[in-house]
């Protein structure tokens, strides 16, 4: 087949879930035979290969509000000329709705990635929410496939709009990180507690730097992450880390670096809670860190019991001086998580669930 992917900043991975998926799922659909074509706004990119996937670099407006639309518009354009038409196309993100009739008027087998419920996000207070909660009804109910990253995103679609979806996660990376690189940080092994986030309110780290304040620990709290909108929300999260020793290091593009960073902790503290399966959580587990999770349905889901919960500054200050108080029973809860996301989150079952849902809607359209 040849499949098109719509809707993400594209390849190479270099900024989240979405774009993990499309590399990681894109490359091994080439390695099985079908012809892949990634739609991408890296801005500058050249490059028009990646791992066999070929790559359509497209402009997109930048600006928070119209970067996703903008580019999914002049991708989807792209996409339906007839030289260029695909057998079968994924469109990630439900923001990408108005762009799914055309997709459908010309023939184009397409399934919807869903993503998370967008429209709780605080950043997209108001209109922006608004936006999100119609153009997820308008994808839930243009008569195309759903795939949701997590049953309680199904569980969801189908309570809402009474539409089933293919239930397709991600991959876990499974890795066994050294630590050399830590020393740049004055880090050391088992000797810091650790955040992975960008700087949202729904990521609740404001929640966990406060609880880390609150626990008394006495090895430091490291923060990574980016702030994308604006200063404002990180500018809170310092107030509430007052004078415990939490540092803020910014975002990490280093890869190796950020997997050691997971590799060693005392525990990862994770606090997102409207995003589905969250590709932070999975690396988590893939480098054996102890979790303590913010406690929702997705992260029940992907934990599958292999970690600590909290919904409270107090609660996250509790699961900090436990893991302080046994940094054993820590890494053996983080050993457990790796093998569960060793077992439940490979990438070739991944790929398989997309292979499988792209053949089927091929043939559908085929006997249509």
């Amino acid at each position: 087949m040849h499949i098109a992917m719509i809707g993400t900043r594209g390849v190479p991975a270099r900024y989240g879930g979405f774009e993990t998926a499309v590399e990681e799922v894109g490359r091994r659909l080439v390695a099985r035979g079908h012809r892949v074509t990634v739609y991408c706004r890296n801005e500058g990119q050249t490059m028009t290969e990646h791992l066999g996937m070929r790559l359509v670099n497209l402009p997109a407006l930048r600006r928070r509000s119209l970067e996703t639309l903008s580019h999914s518009a002049l991708s989807a354009r792209h996409a339906t000329r007839p030289q260029n038409r695909p057998d079968v196309a994924v469109v990630f993100n439900a923001a990408n709705a108005p762009f799914l009739a055309r997709m459908r008027k010309r023939g184009i087998p397409t399934a919807v990635h869903m993503d998370g419920i967008e429209w709780k996000r605080q950043k997209w207070a108001g209109a922006g929410a608004a936006y999100y909660k119609w153009a997820e009804r308008k994808a839930a109910t243009e008569g195309l496939a759903l795939i949701a990253d997590a049953q309680g995103i199904a569980d969801h679609l189908w309570d809402t709009y009474r539409r089933h979806s293919y239930v397709i996660a991600y991959g876990a990376p499974i890795l066994h990180p050294e630590s050399d690189l830590l020393k740049r940080y004055g880090l050391g092994t088992s000797e810091y507690h650790l955040v992975v986030s960008r700087m949202e309110p729904e990521n609740h780290v404001h929640m966990i730097v406060e609880g880390y304040a609150l626990s008394g620990s006495e090895i430091p709290l490291v923060v990574v992450g980016g702030t994308p909108y604006g200063d404002q929300y990180i500018d809170r999260v310092k107030r509430l880390a007052g004078r415990s020793d939490t540092r803020f290091i910014g975002a990490v593009w280093d890869q190796r670096l950020l997997n050691q960073l997971y590799g060693n902790c005392r525990s990862y503290l994770h606090g997102h809670s409207v995003g589905g399966t969250n590709p932070s959580l999975l690396r988590a587990l893939g480098c054996a860190a102890p979790v303590s999770a913010f406690d929702v349905n997705f992260n029940r889901e992907v934990t599958a019991g292999h970690a600590r919960f909290f919904r409270t500054p107090k609660e996250a200050a509790g699961a900090v001086r436990a893991d302080d108080a046994d940094v054993e029973g820590a890494l053996l809860r983080g050993k457990a998580g790796q093998v569960h996301a060793s077992v439940a989150y490979r990438w070739e079952d991944v790929t398989d669930g997309y292979e499988r849902m792209l053949l089927e809607l091929a043939v559908m359209d085929g006997n249509g």
